[in-house]
């Protein structure tokens, strides 16, 4: 490296340090101390980064990943002054409402790849990108796809236990595409990560087969060598890079105080004496900087032109093509009319005939997939195939298939228990803050599973999936409903999930009035009913058995079956009304108090559940005609 780019990107690494100062003082809210200690290393990597700033969502761009989210500033900074549509209005509005600089990093700010915040995230969601990019280069051919996925992590991340699952996955599959940058500050909200933290991340990454160097994070020279050495490795790597949290900022560089407050006026006026810059201007930027990073603009269109000169004489447009937009219209669904099946069963099949149509359709379990039924049988596994095999790796797994479905051309489900997704839920809330069409199969979905006992039982779960916005829960009560329900989500851009039964169910009748695209329809309708028993999954069925029991009794009874609670929340009230008829009782094998917005009561679990064979749980929990029959009654 010369004497003049030493020069250069000491004054863009100063500046970027700069723009992130000012940032959180100006909000008088945010996360210095990451911003500044990454500045060197930001500077450097730019110089490697193949990207457009005009075309954010060109395919073949590097992926990069801050999963430090609270070093937002820093990216910001760099997207800004790289040429993408992000003002210094917009830097100047950080953590304030309805800015495109919000606190944490989400994908509604141009460049930003994904949605991280919590720890460990972005490090699982570049793992999947990696994943990712190397399925898409196998389908579309290395000379179409051959980007980088770069991710920047710090302690915090590396603490997390996502990471290391994660991690665990990309050493398996060799991704060398795939370069995580660890700003290893040795520093935490609570001081010096020795209190709680004093692993040897060299031996834990090379046990994980990562090819890994370790840098001065302020020395240029050493990050260039090693990016370059990145770059070449056979397997993913980790640069360890050594760094001081707040760097340059005098009195509060090393420490902890500058890790989630602003430096202060004095702090940064001085810092900004001493980097060369006007200590009474805020948000200066030099033009040869500015120049400097924009060259990205004119190096992006150029790159981006000769990739889509590749594409004139390629031979795969039309698979491309159905990559981008999948044509959910040809899938070949099966007909389960009339039909007794577990329901895990039926979406089994319906899974495989999806992916018979969907080129990008593919997905795994979390070592489940003979329990959940999710082989997509003779389609083969990762890389070639379309099974993926998380092991026993649940949040690993559905952050990793974030980012499948962020990467552009795929379609993808991630598969567990029901009670499993505990492990699971802080991606799948993230899935949903997204919008990301990512599905979630959840099998043994009640106390049905029976002699595994409470540890295994769900009673809560179906409850806090309904709760999250943006996202659409189906409990279908058979393999009819099943489909129907498969054919919304496709449709609905949305992160859906399916919670499905263990045990086989009896074939609904067919509807009288309504539709599962409706969230709830009329299964059974009688005049002037006095009751309506309202169900979703296997409850449906009892419900149908007791109404008949009702009605030899004198009681005109209703039957309704909701596969899908959040769809019938937003429906019009003249359907809910009709729908809704005399006193509704809910009924549901899980806590369901959510149910009481359309209920006058509802027969429920209010514990944890029981070990015993799968009939006799219900039986102990009041599931049968007689006692349900008995608690309408009384109501």
């Amino acid at each position: 490296m010369k004497k003049d780019d030493t020069k250069m990107l000491t004054k863009m690494a100063n500046t970027l340090r700069i723009l992130s100062a000012d940032m959180v003082q100006k909000a008088n809210s945010g996360h210095p101390g990451a911003a500044l200690g990454l500045a060197d290393i930001m500077a450097v990597l730019s110089l490697h980064l193949s990207h457009n700033p005009k075309n954010p969502s060109w395919l073949n761009r590097d992926r990069l990943v801050f999963s430090g989210g609270h070093a937002s500033a820093l990216l910001y900074s760099f997207l800004h002054l790289s040429g993408y549509d992000l003002s210094l209005e917009d830097l100047k509005k950080f953590r304030q409402l309805h800015s495109k600089t919000p606190g944490h990093p989400e994908i509604t700010t141009p460049g930003v790849e994904i949605a991280t915040g919590p720890l460990g995230q972005g490090v699982a969601n570049a793992v999947g990108f990696a994943m990712a990019a190397k399925k898409a280069a196998l389908m579309l051919g290395e000379k179409l796809i051959n980007h980088k996925v770069y991710c920047l992590c710090g302690d915090g991340d590396l603490q997390e236990g996502l990471s290391y699952e994660a991690c665990s996955l990309a050493g398996l599959h060799k991704l060398d595409n795939l370069i995580i940058i660890y700003d290893s500050n040795e520093i935490s909200i609570e001081g010096d990560t020795k209190i709680a933290f004093n692993e040897d991340i060299k031996k834990r990454f090379k046990a994980q087969k990562f090819f890994v160097l370790e840098i001065n994070g302020h020395d240029y020279e050493a990050i260039n060598s090693a990016l370059k050495k990145a770059k070449k490795a056979t397997k993913p790597t980790l640069i360890i890079a050594h760094t001081k949290i707040a760097k340059g900022a005098g009195r509060l560089e090393g420490s902890h105080h500058s890790h989630g407050a602003p430096l202060g006026e004095d702090v940064i006026k001085e810092m900004k004496a001493n980097l060369g810059f006007d200590s009474n201007s805020s948000f200066e930027i030099q033009k040869d900087v500015k120049f400097r990073f924009e060259s990205a603009v004119e190096l992006g269109d150029l790159s981006e032109a000769k990739w889509r000169k590749n594409l004139e004489n390629w031979d795969k447009k039309e698979l491309l093509n159905a990559l981008l937009k999948p044509n959910f219209a040809k899938i070949k669904y099966p007909d389960f009319k009339g039909k007794d099946l577990a329901t895990r069963d039926s979406n089994g099949e319906i899974l495989n005939a999806i992916a018979a149509e969907i080129e990008g359709f593919l997905g795994g379990s979390a070592d489940l997939a003979p329990s959940n039924k999710t082989e997509l049988k003779e389609m083969g596994d990762f890389i070639e195939g379309k099974n993926l095999h998380f092991g026993i790796r649940e949040h690993a797994m559905a952050a990793i298939n974030n980012a499948f479905a962020r990467y552009g051309l795929f379609v993808p489900f991630s598969a567990s228990f029901l009670i499993f997704s505990e492990y699971l839920k802080p991606a799948a809330r993230l899935a949903a803050l997204m919008k990301l069409r990512h599905f979630f199969i959840f099998t043994h979905d009640s106390i049905g599973v029976g002699e595994d006992g409470p540890t295994h039982q769900p009673i809560e779960q179906l409850s806090t999936l309904r709760a999250m916005p943006n996202f659409l829960t189906f409990r279908p009560a058979d393999g009819v409903e099943n489909v129907a329900a498969w054919k919304i989500a496709l449709k609905s851009n949305l992160p859906c999930a399916f919670v499905l039964s263990r045990q086989k169910l009896k074939a609904l009748p067919e509807a009288v009035f309504g539709s599962v695209e409706r969230g709830a329809y009329l299964i059974k309708e009688s005049k002037n009913a006095e009751f309506s028993l309202l169900a979703s999954g296997s409850e449906v069925s009892l419900c149908l058995e007791t109404a008949l029991l009702l009605e030899q009794k004198g009681k005109s009874v209703n039957v309704i079956s909701m596969p899908c609670f959040e769809l019938f929340e937003v429906q019009d009230e003249a359907y809910q009304k009709r729908i809704l008829q005399g006193k509704v009782i809910g009924v549901e094998a899980a806590s369901a108090k959510e149910l009481y917005k359309f209920c006058d009561a509802i027969f429920s679990i209010n514990s944890f559940g029981e070990s015993g064979k799968d009939k006799d749980v219900f039986a102990h929990f009041g599931f049968t005609v007689q006692s349900l029959c008995e608690f309408v009654l009384r109501v």
